[in-house]
C-alpha cells in the first residue's frame, strides 16, 4: 500500500512547493492538495463534515499552480488532486491545464475529481448546482476526448464544441488517472463508467466501510469484466489498525492529513506519521 500525504494549501501555512519537498523527504508517496476557488460569504451550504468551516478553506493556493511549482521541486513524488471542482472549470482550459501539469511532473499526475458540495461556490461560477453532478460527468468525458483524438469534438447537454485542436496532450498514456470523489451506489457507477480508481474520504467512511464498499466497487468491476479498481482513501485515520484494515482489504492508497501550519509543525507532523507507517513498507 502507498502512503500520501494530503493537506489545504492555506496561504499562512508552510508553501506547497515546500511541503512537497518535505512529504518527498520523508518517504511519502504522493501529496495531495484540494481545491475551492473561493468560499462565498453567505455560508448558506452547511459544511460536509459538520459544525463550522475551518478558516483555511478560505485560504486556498490555486491547486493547478501549487502542483506546478511542487513538480519543479521533486522527483518522485507522485501529485494528486483532491479533488478539483469540476462544475468551477471551463473543461478545455483545464485539459490543457492538465496536460501542461503532467508534462512538467514527468507523468506524476493524479486527477481528482467532484462534483463540489457548496453550491454558493457552484453558483458563482454560472453553473446551475442542480446539475453538478451532469456536469461533471460531461466535462470529464469532453476533457477524455481533448487528451486521446487528433480533432476532438463533443456534443452534450451541458458541454458542446466542435472539432478543436489543442496540445499538448498528457504524457501518460491515454491520460492521467481520474480518480471519482464522493461515496454511494451512484459514485461507484461513475467510477466504472468514466474513472480509473475512486477516491474515498474518511471524513464520510471510516475504515471498516471503506472495506466494505471497496469490496462492493471490485465486485461490480467484476460483474463486468473488469481487473480490481483501485481505491485511494483520502483523511484516513492515523492509527495503525484502521491502515492494517485497509491494507488486508487491498486498499492501494491511504492518504494521511497534517495540519495547515507553519513548516516547523508540518516537519514534526510527517515524522510522526512516516514513524506510524514505516512497518508497512513503501
Amino acid at each position: 500500500m502507498h502512503f500520501g500525504i494530503t493537506m489545504i494549501p492555506a496561504d499562512y501555512a508552510v508553501s506547497p512547493v515546500r511541503l512537497a519537498v518535505l512529504a518527498e523527504e520523508h518517504g511519502f508517496e504522493s501529496l495531495w492538495l484540494g481545491e475551492h476557488s473561493h468560499i462565498p460569504v453567505s455560508r448558506r451550504s452547511a459544511y460536509p463534515s459538520g459544525g463550522e468551516l475551518p478558516e483555511e478553506f478560505s485560504h486556498f493556493h490555486d491547486t493547478v499552480v501549487s502542483l506546478a511549482a511542487a513538480a519543479t521541486a521533486t522527483t518522485e513524488l507522485r501529485l494528486g488532486m483532491s479533488t478539483l471542482v469540476i462544475p468551477d472549470h471551463d473543461p478545455i482550459v483545464l485539459a490543457k491545464q492538465i496536460s501542461s501539469l503532467d508534462h512538467f511532473a514527468g507523468g506524476r499526475l493524479l486527477v481528482g475529481v467532484g462534483a463540489g458540495w457548496n453550491l454558493e461556490e457552484i453558483a458563482n461560477h454560472r453553473v446551475d448546482p442542480r446539475y453538478r453532478v451532469s456536469i461533471m460527468c460531461e466535462r470529464v468525458e469532453a476533457m477524455k476526448v481533448i487528451w486521446t483524438q487528433d480533432e476532438p469534438e463533443y456534443h452534450g447537454r451541458f458541454v458542446d464544441f466542435d472539432p478543436i485542436w489543442q496540445w499538448p496532450k498528457p504524457l501518460q498514456k491515454p491520460h492521467p488517472p481520474i480518480l471519482f470523489g464522493g461515496q454511494g451506489d451512484r459514485v461507484l457507477e461513475r467510477v466504472l463508467d468514466l474513472g480509473d480508481g475512486w477516491l474515498v474520504s474518511g471524513r464520510h467512511f471510516d475504515p471498516d466501510r471503506v472495506v466494505e464498499w471497496s469490496g462492493r466497487l471490485q465486485a461490480m468491476a467484476a460483474e463486468r469484466g473488469r481487473g480490481p479498481v483501485p481505491v485511494s482513501y483520502q483523511d484516513g485515520p492515523a492509527d495503525r489498525r484502521s491502515i492494517e484494515t485497509c491494507a488486508e482489504a487491498g486498499v492501494e492508497r491511504y492518504n494521511l492529513r497534517v495540519p495547515a501550519a507553519d513548516e516547523a509543525t508540518v516537519t514534526e507532523a510527517l515524522g510522526k506519521l512516516a514513524e506510524l507507517v514505516s512497518p508497512f513498507g513503501p
